[in-house]
């Protein structure tokens, strides 16, 4: 009921007017976002770098209705690719991109102006010698982005995809994903979905993660292991074993065990969100664990 509650407020306006204005509110969402503008995010990778730990970059937006939004996140793309590649640190790094910030959902031709507006970030990360990585989103959308998926990578192979534990679906988009030189990223997924394409237990959810994870791991591909939760980590070990794979986890969360997991050479890449549009990314960060929430709440009782 809480996840529900709390997956219902990232898409409220009245609940995303209360903690965007609230004083209580913007030292808590540090913890989980880089900051609002390119040299923020461009400081926290220099500082993940350093600590031997990967980057994935997503500038927050989702949702765009107009061209001229679609546009401007293509442009802060853009802008971040350079600015990284001025720094030295664009080498090995990736850009997430959600294809609703890019023009998915615009009316009329949305599938094909995100198309377009991805290969334009494609191309400038292939400038620079970073990837990028599509996120996925709900379930109304999983076929528009596998479909962009599958234009991109005839000029761009490495483009990645992300698929979600929690889709009943996804045992056979793996398998199909599963394929020489595909980049796949395996998360549970944060969206609120209907039973009939998603399983809602969470042992049910964690029970698909790992057989998915198992085709990945099996498969010709690049996995990558979205994933905070101890246990699957440790059987990412054991089925990974002797194979390239990387882990991933979110930006303010678990840092030391993060650090522990490159620190023993494991590749531990981290997912860096930064712009204004933070709200309904950090909603859902607190729909996912807990423990997140227990710290948001703490943060706000000790601050008022």
């Amino acid at each position: 009921m809480l996840r529900t509650s709390l997956l219902a407020a990232a898409r409220s306006p009245l609940a995303r007017k209360v903690v965007e204005r609230s004083p209580l509110t913007k030292p808590v969402v540090n913890r989980f976002v880089a900051g609002a503008e390119t040299p923020d995010a461009v400081e926290v990778t220099r500082a993940l770098r350093d600590s031997g730990r990967a980057v994935t970059i997503d500038y927050l937006g989702e949702d765009t209705t107009e061209v001229s939004d679609a546009t401007h996140t293509v442009k802060a793309y853009v802008e971040l690719l350079s600015a990284l590649s001025e720094q030295g640190l664009a080498a090995g790094a990736d850009v997430s991109v959600k294809l609703s910030a890019v023009g998915q959902a615009l009316p009329g031709d949305g599938h094909r102006i995100a198309l377009d507006n991805a290969r334009l970030i494609a191309d400038a990360a292939a400038g620079v010698g970073a990837t990028l990585t599509l996120d996925m989103e709900d379930h109304t959308t999983t076929d528009s982005t596998l479909d962009i998926l599958a234009d991109l990578r005839a000029d761009f192979p490495w483009v990645g995809a992300v698929l979600q534990a929690y889709l009943r679906r996804t045992e056979g988009d793996a398998r199909d994903l599963a394929t020489v030189g595909s980049r796949v990223r395996l998360c549970k997924g944060a969206y609120k979905e209907p039973a009939s394409v998603a399983y809602q237990d969470k042992a049910e959810v964690d029970g698909n993660y790992v057989r998915v994870m198992r085709i990945l791991m099996q498969g010709d591909g690049y996995p990558m292991i979205a994933s905070h939760d101890p246990r699957i980590i440790s059987i990412a070990g054991d089925l990974g074993a002797g194979r390239e794979f990387e882990y991933q986890m979110l930006y303010g969360i678990r840092p030391r065990e993060q650090e522990t997991i490159a620190r023993r050479g494991d590749t531990m890449r981290v997912y860096v969100p930064y712009g204004v549009q933070w709200y309904g990314y950090f909603m859902r960060r607190l729909a996912e664990r807990p423990a997140n929430l227990a710290f948001f709440l703490r943060a706000m009782a000790t601050r008022g």
